[in-house]
């Protein structure tokens, strides 16, 4: 019983001091977006919109379990590409993700992370060729996304953007706006 508590004492105190050691860093972020609209109904001739996101970015790693967690605040150019029109919205996006690294020695690791991402769009309603478009002031989207780490301060990555909510109207049709993500860091 004694041997039971002491190893039930070490666990407890190695659990204590993991966050001691956490590793807070922050940095830059910026990438591409290309997004693509999914209609409820409805068939349209759909393009990818290419569009870009850049701001400061901070990661929270505990260095010996290797898990993590990431945010960032970020300016966010999306939109969708419809009957050849590209329809820009231009808004902050805060991703929050929780991180697993696995460490391939002390230049390079890999990552996959997973998480909540939310986008407030600056722009309202507006109208082209006579058609509404009513956007969502905020979408909710889960990010599934891995990548790579290089000499401790880059970070190279890809996120699929998966939204959980309807991204706008266009006229009587509702759409989804599935993203893809590549970004590149710099951690200070």
């Amino acid at each position: 019983m004694r041997k039971f508590l002491g190893l039930i004492l070490i666990v407890a105190g190695m659990g204590l001091a993991m966050p001691a050691q956490a590793q807070f860093r922050f940095g830059v972020k910026g990438g591409l977006n290309l997004a693509k609209a999914s209609f409820s109904k409805g068939d349209f001739n759909k393009d990818n919109f290419t569009g870009f996101f850049i701001g400061p970015m901070a990661e929270l790693t505990i260095p010996i379990v290797g898990l993590g967690v990431d945010g960032a605040l970020l300016f966010s150019q999306r939109g969708v590409k419809v009957e050849g029109e590209s329809l820009k919205q231009n808004g902050i996006e805060i991703p929050l993700n929780l991180k697993y690294n696995i460490g391939l020695g002390s230049l390079l690791g890999v990552y996959f992370a997973a998480g909540p991402d939310f986008y407030y769009n600056f722009k309202g309603d507006e109208t082209i060729n006579n058609v509404k478009i009513d956007r969502q002031t905020m979408v909710t989207s889960l990010n599934l996304g891995a990548g790579v780490k290089l000499i401790k301060h880059l970070q190279i990555g890809a996120n699929y953007n998966l939204p959980l909510s309807k991204t706008g109207d266009l006229g009587d049709f509702d759409y989804k706006t599935k993203m893809w993500q590549v970004s590149v860091a710099y951690m200070f």
